[in-house]
């Protein structure tokens, strides 16, 4: 068993950082956070913490400062469901889409419930169990949904989301206007990071060579994507999947395509909320 030395708790740097904790008290968010930023860093060049650790520290600092808006999925990409939809086409959403909670929204796209997926199951194994009657409507069996706003702190949504064992919230705009939705998962992924589901590809490479093809994480940094393929694409978005969503005017589907700069790009796979892997095929060699 390998037990951390804890004399690197004695080396200069570490010390440096005392009188800061000394005399910083905290005179507002920032301050406390810099103070972890610094600390984190300091203990994990001294080999108390690993870079995981370290990450997690001050992605759970950010939690107290960031807002729902700052996550949230915007009304535009969300999944929902009509009131009035057939039971049979809801199905088919779900098994599309591969989420376990859904807005119900009315005519007007007003939110009026959360539907759980677990809930049209029951309905149909309860029918088929002892001839009940479906029933008629999602709206029959949808759950109240929760509405938050957008200016909420994250640290106190994930406190409520624990104490109401509620998994998904609703935001609203200072109108009262359907802004977004949040899930548990979605601020739990700001502390930890990205939290990868049987749908995620096992392979954590942003780009890689598999039978013949160039595939690629939706989250691929620009940068790192025009090292590989000496390629000059230009974006603020900051990943792939944003060039392509911006090409394209809103969140594609599976099996969308869009061109930049030569570079034909496929969207293999994607949700309601992101676009997680695409195929690139890069341009043909100039015959100069």
């Amino acid at each position: 068993m390998n037990v951390p030395s804890y004399r690197a708790l004695f080396r200069r740097p570490f010390w440096r950082l005392l009188p800061a904790l000394a005399g910083r008290r905290g005179k507002n968010g920032a301050d406390l956070r810099d103070l972890m930023r610094d600390f984190t860093q300091v203990a994990q060049s001294a080999g108390l913490l690993n870079a995981r650790t370290a990450s997690m520290m001050e992605g759970a600092a950010q939690v107290n400062k960031t807002r729902v808006r700052d996550i949230m999925i915007p009304r535009s990409q969300m999944i929902v469901l009509d009131k009035n939809s057939d039971l049979q086409e809801v199905l088919e959403i779900i098994v599309e889409s591969g989420h376990s909670r859904y807005p119900v929204v009315d005519e007007g796209m007003q939110v009026t419930g959360v539907l759980l997926a677990k809930d049209l199951l029951n309905c149909f194994r309860e029918a088929n169990g002892d001839g009940r009657d479906k029933p008629r409507a999602i709206q029959d069996f949808a759950r109240p949904a929760v509405f938050v706003p957008e200016s909420k702190r994250l640290s106190t949504l994930l406190d409520e989301f624990k104490k109401s064992r509620v998994h998904m919230a609703v935001v609203v705009d200072e109108y009262g206007g359907t802004a977004g939705l949040i899930t548990i998962e979605d601020v739990v992924e700001q502390i930890v990071g990205d939290i990868a589901d049987e749908h995620d590809t096992e392979n954590s490479e942003h780009i890689r060579f598999h039978d013949g093809q160039w595939l690629i994480h939706g989250a691929t940094p620009i940068d790192e994507f025009n090292r590989h393929f000496v390629a000059n694409l230009k974006g603020e978005e900051g990943t792939i999947a944003g060039l392509v969503i911006r090409r394209l005017g809103r969140l594609p589907s599976k099996g969308d395509h869009a061109s930049l700069h030569g570079f034909q790009f496929t969207v293999t796979r994607a949700d309601g909320r992101r676009v997680h892997q695409l195929e690139v095929v890069p341009p043909e060699p100039s015959s100069k």
